[in-house]
């Protein structure tokens, strides 16, 4: 009997609506999973470490792990109008970051490069000191004053204002203008050592997962409740639609564009190592 794949993302409705059909045995022939739902700091850092069979990680950390994983060309979150939104308590301008102290939810996280790459352009001189927390607790620090800004994901795009928080910016709206691109955040991947024939029926069973969920969206949503934060269930369906998109389902070209263009820019800029010519091809 072979052993589960071991696997970890994170307790986002946009995660756990793609997974649900699949790890609730739904999906025909997929293979067995164990589950570990945790941050996308965690799950970045286990991708490091090489600890896990199949993990969604940040593009971000790509270059960092490509020689021992693979990217599945489905499962991820690519999309439009869905980009990390810098915060602050109040109304400014991008020259009022100069020098001040802004959270994040990790430093390897494709919020982050996003950011960076703004930053470049729009703050010359820099911010202060960079903290990372848990994304969950980015709004209440920037709310109670212990950081000045805030780099936020996820649904914090539609709650920011029940914080009394302003947007700043938005590293999506930027990335977009600039390049015409989607929004490259998170990435699903997976052990080259499994071998191609258990990595192409993985890919299947997630791509068949995905359109299962679409199908029928009530059937994930117990699993999605259960782990979205008390989430309101308005906010959770906003969530998965401005995050489970046609990429989800297949990168494509313009998907496997954008997250080239991003991770190229960021290694002109010295953020990342350069990709090697097949890095992201799959398999």
């Amino acid at each position: 009997m072979t052993r589960p794949l071991s696997i970890a993302y994170s307790p986002c409705p946009n995660d756990t609506f793609v997974f649900d059909a699949l790890v609730h045995g739904r999906v025909p022939d997929a293979p067995e999973l164990a589950v570990t739902l945790a941050d996308i700091d965690v799950t970045n850092g286990l991708a490091e470490r090489g600890e896990l069979d199949v993990l969604k990680v940040s593009y971000a950390v790509l270059p960092w792990v490509l020689d021992e994983y693979t990217l599945l060309p489905c499962g991820g979150a690519l999309g439009r109008g869905c980009g990390p939104l810098v915060l602050t308590r109040r109304p400014g301008a991008a020259a009022d970051l100069a020098g001040k102290t802004v959270a994040v939810p990790s430093e390897r996280s494709t919020a982050y490069l996003l950011f960076r790459l703004w930053l470049a352009e729009a703050v010359p001189g820099g911010v202060g000191e960079v903290v990372v927390l848990p994304f969950d607790e980015i709004m209440p620090a920037v709310r109670d004053g212990k950081v000045d800004a805030g780099l936020v994901i996820h649904e914090a795009r539609f709650t920011y204002q029940d914080y009394g928080l302003h947007c700043l910016a938005d590293m999506g709206e930027h990335w977009e203008l600039t390049t015409g691109l989607p929004i490259p955040l998170g990435a699903i991947i997976a052990k080259r050592s499994l071998g191609e024939p258990v990595l192409r029926r993985l890919a299947e069973a997630v791509r068949t997962s995905v359109r299962m969920a679409w199908d029928d969206p009530e059937v994930s949503r117990p699993y999605v409740l259960e782990h979205a934060q008390e989430m309101d269930p308005k906010v959770t369906d906003q969530h998965i639609g401005l995050y489970v998109t046609e990429f989800t389902a297949d990168l494509g070209e313009d998907g496997y564009a954008a997250v080239r263009g991003l991770l190229t820019r960021a290694a002109a800029e010295g953020l990342v190592p350069p990709l090697g010519r097949d890095a992201l091809k799959f398999l």
